[in-house]
């Protein structure tokens, strides 16, 4: 009798753990599951025209051993025969940060929090790459993924494409966190 009640208690604090356990979230005062985004996120050119600012982005509950975060922006409903377009990629975001301020996508990447690097997008260009799916069409599903690593930088070269580094991520990533909108003209 005593080693079930060893078992019980074990079991009830082990749930009482799990149940206070925070989860690591993603956030954006931007846009959200019930916020399309607004035309000034969405992109510049092939028949858009936003303003291709990159949104707000916040997480909060990253977990214990997370050394950096990677970022990876991926529309899955674009017409390319299934590999979906690559928004926005960064590597490398100091575990210290919390946040990635809105318009800090420009292609120099320059407030981006200290050390983060960009990877080229789908649209051939360094930092953001806002949604621009076909007029008329129903609206895309943009998936935003944050990764904590287990590793302070990923080895990507200069040159990557966004594939190569989302294989890289995945290989190191210890959890990660999606938040997702659609957009549709």
């Amino acid at each position: 009798m005593g080693s079930n009640r060893i078992l019980a208690a074990f079991v009830l604090s082990f749930c009482t753990i799990a149940a206070n356990a925070q989860t690591f979230k993603l956030t954006s005062p931007d846009f959200g599951p019930d916020k399309p985004f607004d035309d000034k996120f969405t992109f510049k050119g092939l028949g858009c025209n936003g303003t291709n600012v990159s949104p707000a982005l916040s997480w909060e509950n990253p977990p214990p051993g997370t050394k950096s975060f990677a970022l990876m922006v991926h529309d899955p409903d674009a017409m390319t025969g299934g590999a979906g377009i690559w928004h926005w990629v960064i590597i490398d975001i100091p575990a210290s940060a919390s946040a990635i301020a809105q318009g800090a996508g420009t292609n120099d990447g320059a407030a981006l929090p200290a050390g983060s690097r960009q990877i080229r997008n789908d649209y051939e260009q360094t930092g953001w790459g806002g949604p621009c799916p076909p007029k008329g069409k129903p609206p895309h599903r943009y998936n935003f993924t944050l990764y904590a690593l287990g590793v302070g930088t990923l080895d990507v070269p200069p040159d990557a494409t966004a594939s190569h580094a989302g294989f890289l991520i995945n290989l190191r990533a210890i959890s990660k966190a999606t938040l997702s909108s659609t957009y549709g003209r």
